[in-house]
């Protein structure tokens, strides 16, 4: 196991993404929806950073979208669907953890679209690690690690694993 990321580059990270987000997206008509479940965490914490307490925040289980569903046995862990807003018309950050195949943010973005019509979508990760499957990129980037194909990348956040740290473990 190695360590990638500290509890304090995390945050460094993620403030100063909020920053380019603030910039760039704007602060009007936007929306945050993070994908569960580190996601929804840090799209919590981009909330935060953000600085303005009345922008919608959504949290989406992408379970059922999953092009892998069948193959992903008889008791899949599945939790509800938190976007208690209009998406129509909306500035959506899209937010997870990990960038690697992009099927998870495919699936993220037919779960959305089931929902309504954004007006924009934006991609925020914390770690890209490359391997893409499907044309999908981040348009903010933490931090891009090249891994090989039996490493995984682990994101540990405090509310969930207790401890806030990025890590590289190998699968062996």
């Amino acid at each position: 196991m190695k360590k990638i990321i500290s509890a304090r580059e995390m945050e460094y990270i993620i403030k100063e993404l909020a920053t380019s987000i603030k910039k760039e997206m704007g602060i009007d008509n936007i929306a945050i929806v993070g994908i569960k479940r580190r996601g929804a965490v840090l799209a919590d914490r981009i909330k935060r950073y953000l600085g303005v307490k009345d922008i919608p925040i959504g949290y989406l289980d992408i379970t059922f979208y999953r092009d892998d569903f069948s193959t992903v046995g008889a008791h899949p862990v599945i939790s509800e669907t938190e976007v208690l807003f209009d998406i129509d018309n909306k500035k959506i950050l899209l937010v997870d953890d990990v960038l690697f195949t992009g099927r998870t943010v495919r699936a993220a973005l037919d779960a959305l679209t089931d929902m309504g019509r954004p007006a924009l979508v934006k991609l925020f990760v914390l770690i890209d690690r490359g391997y893409r499957e499907l044309p999908i990129s981040a348009d903010f980037v933490g931090k891009s690690i090249k891994t090989k194909k039996n490493e995984m990348v682990e994101v540990r956040v405090k509310e969930i694993d207790g401890v806030d740290e990025v890590v590289l473990v190998d699968k062996k």
